[in-house]
């Protein structure tokens, strides 16, 4: 689907997709944060955090202001750019040529952001925050039934996105874990997603997807969204993957949070198997070396040293 490379707002190039897989850093600047908050509690600590992130062959960096764990208490958006946009200033000035997005899902903090030298927005709702699952629901039959898209909502996240002319990641989720059919509803969420931002005028080269591991799924829903990632690779975006130290990995090994790399790792491998061209990752230099022997592993007799 894609007939161009993503691109940023701001003219600095970005990390192509399809060849090598892409690795994302995160950095959370939050207090609550499931694994890390807390841990960058200044700019400055933010500058050094990406300075090693970069050494260890970090393609982009993700800045989040706002946890995302279950039961973390939301932030307001004037929050949040409190707590995101002194990190960016800093994180721009030190490293001016670095790829940076910005995971959240509230449109003014992404406009802010993105104006303030962000290149690309992380949405973990997909522009379909604020949706209930009834709305979400009708929407859904109407673009099932071939209706015209002008009948879709208007998203404040994604009329954003394509005013500022960046890239977005829109990631799987939904208010609830009430599936029917599993694959049959997440694909059907994922393409409103697409439709919403396609109405805003988000063109489709600068759309990624993500499968929301970790999000409005239970554990055996999340290794069913891995296992198949090929279903979400076979809409035509390149596919961010995020499963870095999150609980299904804690579960399944009986490993706490800090002891989650190996399980991690695993997931990354499979995921790149099954097609996806980034991975976002707490902890770059051991999990690049599983991401590049799966790159290695996918070349197979193309693989050149």
């Amino acid at each position: 689907m894609q007939s161009a490379a993503w691109f940023s707002p701001h003219g600095r190039p970005l990390p192509a997709p399809g060849g090598r897989t892409l690795v994302m850093g995160v950095l959370n600047v939050t207090p609550d944060s499931f694994s890390d908050g807390g841990g960058l509690p200044s700019p400055q600590a933010v500058v050094n955090r990406v300075g090693e992130m970069l050494a260890a062959g970090a393609d982009v960096l993700d800045l989040g202001g706002e946890s995302t764990r279950p039961g973390s208490a939301p932030v307001s958006a004037a929050e949040e750019c409190e707590r995101v946009l002194p990190a960016l200033a800093a994180v721009r000035q030190a490293f001016p040529g670095a790829a940076i997005s910005i995971d959240t899902y509230k449109a003014e903090v992404a406009g802010a952001a993105v104006r303030a030298g962000a290149d690309i927005v992380n949405d973990i709702w997909g522009g379909l925050h604020g949706f209930a699952a009834d709305e979400r629901r009708r929407w859904s039959g109407a673009l099932q039934s071939g209706d015209s898209l002008q009948a879709l909502p208007r998203s404040a996240m994604a009329e954003t996105v394509a005013a500022l002319h960046c890239p977005v990641i829109l990631m799987h989720n939904r208010p609830d874990r009430n599936y029917g059919d599993f694959w049959a509803d997440v694909l059907l969420d994922v393409r409103l997603s697409l439709a919403v931002a396609r109405v805003a005028g988000v063109p489709d080269h600068q759309i990624w997807l993500d499968p929301g591991f970790g999000f409005a799924k239970d554990p055996p829903h999340n290794l069913e969204v891995l296992r198949h990632l090929d279903r979400i690779v076979a809409l035509g975006h390149p596919v961010l993957l995020g499963t870095s130290r999150k609980s299904t990995i804690g579960l399944v090994l009986g490993s706490p949070v800090n002891e989650r790399l190996d399980g991690t790792g695993a997931t990354l491998v499979w995921g790149i198997q099954q097609g996806c061209q980034m991975v976002r990752v707490h902890d770059v230099a051991p999990m690049l070396r599983f991401v590049r022997m799966a790159d290695a592993i996918k070349a197979g007799l193309a693989w050149k040293p």
